[in-house]
């Protein structure tokens, strides 16, 4: 074999290598916004589940809650001809473009913590749990604080997704319970703690008085907090209750400040979309449509069970 002959096959063979080096399969990840606190938490453990399997990548996009950038992003995954689409959706109700654009491709979509309000089957599917329950434990909690009696501020999420919608139906179903209770405002943040200072500082600049804050999320709890100190009134004035039990939070609850929080397991939905991804991907018809995931109650009793949650 001449020299040039050895070195072709020799590139050959490494080159081959290369490319079952590379072989597997790779799963498309968009989420909604990389610097939202819970989300973060859920892309880790996305990306730590993925360490455990063979042959699967992730590929993250960050959709900036931007509806169209998340729409081109799951397109270009359908292009690419992934193995599975992960979703965190900016807008549960502007999923079904994605969903067609997968399904034609035959490509299964796994949306994560946020549910569509589509159908789900035939290749769609979602993981997360059922955020009514959230709202019902987070205000059950704060009734029993307030004994039954006081007027309660409502801050929701951004109005298109389906949890602020649920969890703040959660909320008044229990309200509705208590004669001596009364939501008097009912107002969105879009899950920004910034926005929930703004909008905290409004209210308490414009005089109106509460007895407590249910807000959506931990974000938004932490944001209503802030503000309400800003305002030289105390935490221990006004009971303020949050939704996913983050770092964050929990560290307020152990200064005695937030009130309540509900533990939303960001790495069992992160772990569960990994794995349904990757089962799906492999041709797995046995997964359900939808799977979830209980929300738990957090306080200032139990709080420190979760900090390694």
């Amino acid at each position: 074999m001449t020299t040039k002959k050895r070195m072709f096959a020799s590139m050959l063979v490494l080159s081959l290598l290369s490319a079952a080096g590379h072989a597997g399969t790779t799963i498309g990840v968009s989420m909604a916004a990389f610097d939202d606190n819970f989300l973060t938490q859920l892309r880790e453990a996305m990306a730590a589940q993925s360490k455990t399997l063979k042959d699967v990548s992730l590929q993250f996009e960050d959709a900036r809650n931007d509806v169209g950038r998340q729409v081109s992003q799951v397109e270009n995954f359908v292009t690419r001809k992934v193995g599975a689409i992960i979703v965190s959706p900016v807008d549960t109700t502007a999923t079904k473009r994605m969903s067609a654009a997968a399904r034609k491709a035959g490509i299964p979509v796994i949306y994560v913590n946020r549910k569509p309000s589509e159908q789900l089957g035939n290749g769609v599917y979602y993981i997360g749990s059922q955020n009514r329950v959230a709202g019902q434990l987070q205000m059950e909690y704060l009734a029993k604080q307030l004994n039954g009696k006081g007027t309660v501020a409502v801050i929701q999420g951004a109005l298109s997704d389906e949890g602020a919608i649920e969890r703040t139906a959660g909320v008044k179903d229990v309200a509705a319970k208590f004669p001596g209770i009364k939501i008097t405002e009912v107002q969105n943040a879009d899950w920004n703690r910034n926005q929930a200072i703004d909008l905290t500082r409004k209210w308490l600049s414009s005089g109106r008085q509460f007895n407590a804050i249910a807000a959506n999320n931990d974000e938004m709890a932490l944001g209503a907090l802030i503000a309400i100190k800003q305002s030289n009134v105390s935490p221990s004035k006004v009971l303020v209750g949050g939704v996913d039990a983050t770092p964050d939070a929990l560290g307020s609850l152990a200064k005695g400040e937030l009130a309540v929080t509900v533990f939303q397991d960001a790495k069992g939905q992160g772990k569960g979309a990994v794995d349904i991804a990757a089962k799906v991907a492999a041709g797995d018809k046995k997964v359900p449509n939808e799977t979830m995931i209980p929300f738990q109650l957090v306080t200032p009793a139990n709080y420190k069970t979760y900090l390694n949650k």
